[in-house]
């Protein structure tokens, strides 16, 4: 049985790329959206903000990630 209200997993627009993506917590899902599995969240800059698709988020916060090791 789906959690999705609409019975199907819902699309969300990545603000950075613009990739089409499930996102369950755009959607109120009870299930936890994909994204809470990733490490905490790191300063995402204020005109990207809403909804990242996986890569975007990953690519994000592993840039994020190496900067703080070399600095």
């Amino acid at each position: 049985m789906s959690t999705f209200p609409t019975g199907a997993p819902p699309v969300t627009t990545c603000t950075r790329c613009g990739a089409e993506f499930g996102c369950a917590m755009a959607q109120g899902s009870l299930e936890p959206c994909w994204c809470t599995a990733l490490p905490p969240a790191v300063p995402v800059p204020q005109e990207a903000a809403g909804c990242w698709c996986p890569a975007c988020l990953r690519a994000h916060i592993e840039a994020e990630e190496t900067k703080r090791r070399a600095g």
